[in-house]
């Protein structure tokens, strides 16, 4: 596993991985969606980076207070395209990306001093695929018939900006297909930043119906890649994705799956039970994660259960919480 530097957030994030599992935090939207924030427009959390960024650095305090090491920034539906269609030049829409790394440093910093605690924490830049733009459900799918000249164009831009943004790590996540994973690849590649890889995943394959075998082993050969695996998927796809990530890659493995429900994207809301159970955390560490926490609709109450558990000795980070949000 390639080691980077230390962060001003502390070690770096692959040394705290070789020496145990690291919790991730959980779905952003649905923390700010409880703070009150309207997430209706297509621009999604990534809104609040123009208009109400204190909400972003409440809802990652919300995480880091319930024992979540990693904040994953506002940026995965962020970029020049999305911005364009509210008038935001490219420009600005680099200084909202850059924002958005700023604002999850900032309630880190919040929360070390609030807690005391030496804690290290540190923060993600979230970037998702071009499906996620369309803000249409097509992250679900892939396979946008776009060259890979065209998907080169629209994530090298944003890619550059975040990595100069100075995050500890570099989450591509929600990946769907093969060649989106191909070009994300080359795109991180020389950055400098280190880098996870996660993938949508359903029945043992990409959301674009690839073996989830060839894309990890793809993106695993990246020099950046401190971790492959899965998010945004149910539940239950977890431990398998794992276990096959790890003994494909060599690497360890990332998990941060969804409620299990289903997300319907015409009406734009989720559909069908919960199926996200802390307790499988343990199952998941077992399996070769080394970065664990929740996708979407889990909130930091799960995350919470999962750090408990974890000083429990149940998996997870090892680590108690400095205390839980109020809710």
């Amino acid at each position: 596993m390639t080691d980077f530097d230390g962060s001003p957030s502390g070690p770096a994030l692959a040394s705290a991985m070789a020496a145990g599992p690291v919790l991730l935090d959980g779905g952003l939207s649905n923390q700010l969606a409880s703070q009150g924030c309207d997430l209706s427009d297509a621009l999604w959390s990534a809104r609040l980076l123009l208009d109400e960024p204190r909400q972003l650095v409440a809802a990652h305090r919300a995480y880091f207070l319930a024992g979540a090491q990693v904040a994953t920034t506002a940026s995965y539906q962020a970029s020049r395209t999305g911005f364009a269609t509210r008038g935001v030049d490219a420009a600005k829409t680099d200084r909202l990306l850059a924002l958005s790394v700023e604002v999850a440093r900032l309630a880190a910093e919040e929360v070390a001093a609030e807690l005391g605690d030496g804690r290290p924490r540190w923060v993600a830049a979230s970037v998702g695929p071009y499906g996620a733009v369309r803000a249409d459900g097509s992250e679900y799918r892939g396979h946008y018939g776009l060259s890979a000249a065209e998907l080169t164009a629209f994530h090298r831009p944003r890619l550059e900006v975040l990595a100069a943004a100075g995050p500890d790590v570099l989450a591509v996540e929600t990946v769907p297909d093969l060649l989106e994973a191909a070009v994300l690849a080359d795109c991180v590649r020389g950055l400098g930043v280190p880098v996870w890889f996660s993938f949508g995943a359903a029945d043992g394959r990409t959301r674009g119906g690839e073996p989830l075998s060839e894309v990890f082993a793809l993106v695993s050969e990246v020099p950046e890649a401190v971790a492959v695996g899965v998010n945004c998927c149910a539940p239950q796809e977890v431990e398998a994705a794992v276990a096959l990530a790890v003994e494909v890659t060599g690497l360890p493995a990332v998990a941060y799956p969804n409620s299990g429900e289903g997300w319907d994207a015409a009406a734009r809301r989720w559909t069908g039970p919960a199926a996200f159970d802390p307790v499988r955390a343990a199952s998941w560490v077992a399996a070769g994660a080394r970065l664990v926490g929740g996708c979407c609709r889990v909130g930091p109450a799960a995350i919470a259960a999962i750090a408990e558990l974890a000083a429990a000795g149940g998996g997870g980070s090892g680590e108690k919480p400095g205390k839980r949000p109020g809710r």
